[in-house]
C-alpha cells in the first residue's frame, strides 16, 4: 500500500466535500485531485520520473500542496526547504539532495491541461520525501521518509487522537516541515476534515481567524500558546467552547503555559514528542491525565527505551536513514533503535518526560545538570517571559551553567531565588538579559547562537 490509497478515502470517495479553504476561497477534495494531477503531469512533461528530487522553497499556500501531491503521484521525492534558510543553507541541501528542478514563488510549474492521474507503480517502502534536519551541530542531514512512514504516522495520530471528517482543522504551521506536513496535511488528507490552511501564524490576527472558521481541532508550537494567552477572556472561552483538540509538539511546553491556557480556554493542551528522523512517537492520552511537563505514552506499535538516560526509538515510522549518508545512519541506528539524543525519564506509571538534549547536557564538577530543570524554575518568576540555560567552559569545573533571560528582572534577587530552590551547582553563575531568544520556525531554542554570545 501507498499514500494514495489511503488519501483516495478522501480524493475519491468525497470528491464533492469541502476540502481546503484557502486565501478566501474553498477547494472540495475533488479540486485538490485535478489540481494535483495537472501539476504532476506538467512535472512529467519537464522530465520528472520516479525516484528524481523536486525542491521546493515556498510558504504555505494551496500550490505547495499540489506540489506535493504530484511528487507521491509520479513517485518523485519531494524536498521542501526552510523558507528562512538562505544561500549558504540553501546550497548545501541543492548540493546534497540533487534535485531536478527547485521551485520559488517566482518559479511555479505552469500546471498542465491533463487532470488524468499518472499512473505509477508505487510501494510502501519508496520514499516520499527528504526532510532535512535544522542541522545546529553541524550541516544539515537529510531524513529519508517513506511512504509506509508517512502512512504509519498519520493512522496512529487519526486513531489515538479520534481524528473523523468531521473535525474543522486549522493549521497555521509551516507546510516545510514535519510538523505542519507529515502530521496535519496527512491527517487532513486520510481523515476527510475540513482544513483551512494559514500562511502563517500571526498573533494579531490570531483571535479573529479562529473565530471567524470555529475549528474542533488545532495544532500549534509552544511559542504559538503563549501568544494566544494574549486572547481576551471572553474571546477564549468562545473558542474554547468550539474546540476539541489543542496539541502542541516541536519544542518543550512550559508546564505554567498549559495551566495559564487551561484556566484560559477551558482545555488542557495536548503534548506530544516526535523529531524529524521519527515522526510523532509519544503523546499524552486523548483520554486520561494529560501532565504537565511530560509527553505521555509511546503511540500504538512504538518501543521506547531510556538507555544511560537517553532516549531510543524503535518504530514503524523510523526514517530509512539519513540520505547519502551512510555514516550519519549507522551512528544513530544501534539494533534497529534510533538514538534521539534526547535526555528522558519515565515515571513509575509510564508517563515519560524529557529532561533536554544530550548534547545540552552540563557537566560541572562531576554533576550533570538539565537545563530544563533550570529553565523552568526561571519560567516560574512572575516578571520573566522566556529562559534558556547553556553550559560554558570553566578552567576548573569543566562547564558552568549561564542562563539568558528575556523580562525586567533583578540579577541579585532573581540569584537568591535560585540559590534558594536549587543545589549550589545549578545556578546560573549569570543571568545575561535579553530582548528575545533565537528560534527556529517551530519555536525550537538555537542555544548553539546563544554559546556565541558567551
Amino acid at each position: 500500500m501507498n499514500l494514495l490509497h489511503l488519501f483516495d478515502l478522501s480524493l475519491a470517495a468525497r470528491r464533492d466535500e469541502a476540502a481546503l479553504e484557502w486565501a478566501g476561497e474553498t477547494f472540495t477534495f475533488g479540486d485538490i485531485e485535478r489540481r494535483s494531477n495537472r501539476m504532476a503531469n506538467a512535472l512529467r512533461a519537464r522530465g520528472f520520473v520516479k525516484g528524481d528530487r523536486l525542491g521546493v522553497h515556498l510558504a504555505n499556500r494551496i500550490e505547495l500542496i499540489d506540489l506535493y501531491l504530484a511528487c507521491v503521484k509520479l513517485g518523485v521525492i519531494f524536498v521542501p526547504i526552510n523558507i528562512l534558510y538562505r544561500e549558504r543553507e540553501l546550497a548545501h541541501i541543492m548540493r546534497d539532495a540533487e534535485p531536478r528542478a527547485f521551485v520559488t514563488e517566482t518559479d511555479l510549474p505552469e500546471p498542465s491541461s491533463d487532470d488524468h492521474r499518472p499512473n505509477v507503480g508505487l510501494d510502501g517502502d519508496d520514499p516520499a520525501a527528504i526532510i532535512y534536519t535544522s542541522g545546529t551541530t553541524g550541516a544539515s542531514k537529510g531524513a529519508v521518509l517513506t511512504h509506509n512512514n508517512f502512512l504509519a504516522n498519520a493512522v496512529n495520530l487519526i486513531a489515538a487522537w479520534q481524528i473523523t471528517d468531521r473535525d474543522r482543522f486549522l493549521l497555521p504551521l509551516p507546510l516545510f516541515h514535519i510538523h505542519a506536513l507529515g502530521n496535519g496535511l496527512h491527517c487532513w488528507l486520510i481523515s476527510g476534515c475540513r482544513m483551512r490552511l494559514l500562511e502563517r501564524f500571526d498573533h494579531r490576527t490570531a483571535t479573529a481567524e479562529i473565530l471567524a472558521f470555529r475549528p474542533t481541532l488545532f495544532f500549534g508550537v509552544p511559542t504559538v500558546y503563549v501568544r494566544l494567552l494574549d486572547t481576551p477572556a471572553e474571546a477564549a472561552r468562545e473558542i474554547g467552547n468550539g474546540m476539541r483538540l489543542f496539541v502542541s509538539g516541536s519544542a518543550p511546553l512550559p508546564p505554567q503555559v498549559l495551566e495559564q491556557f487551561r484556566a484560559l480556554f477551558g482545555h488542557t493542551i495536548l503534548e506530544r514528542y516526535g523529531m524529524t528522523e521519527t515522526f510523532m512517537t509519544i503523546s499524552n492520552p486523548y483520554v486520561g491525565e494529560r501532565r504537565p511537563g511530560t509527553v505521555g505514552f509511546p503511540l500504538p506499535g512504538i518501543s521506547a527505551r531510556i538507555v544511560d538516560g537517553e532516549l531510543f526509538i524503535k518504530s514503524p515510522t523510523l526514517c530509512a536513514g539519513y540520505w547519502r549518508r551512510p555514516d550519519a545512519t549507522a551512528a544513530a541506528f544501534v539494533d534497529g533503535w534510533f538514538q534521539t539524543g534526547d535526555l528522558a525519564e519515565r515515571s513509575g506509571d509510564g508517563y515519560i518526560t524529557l529532561r533536554g538534549r544530550k548534547s545540552d547536557l552540563i557537566i560541572s564538577g562531576g554533576y550533570n545538570i538539565y537545563p530544563r530543570e533550570i529553565e523552568e524554575f526561571l519560567l516560574e518568576q512572575p516578571e520573566i517571559d522566556e529562559a534558556a540555560v547553556v553550559g560554558v567552559p570553566d578552567a576548573v569545573r569543566g562547564e558552568l551553567p549561564v542562563a539568558f533571560v528575556v523580562g525586567d528582572f533583578d540579577e541579585d534577587e532573581l540569584a537568591r531565588r535560585c540559590r534558594e530552590q536549587l543545589a549550589s551547582f545549578k545556578v546560573p553563575r549569570r543571568f545575561i538579559r535579553v530582548d528575545t531568544l533565537p528560534r527556529t520556525p517551530l519555536g525550537k531554542i538555537q542555544k548553539h547562537l546563544l554559546r556565541e554570545n558567551v
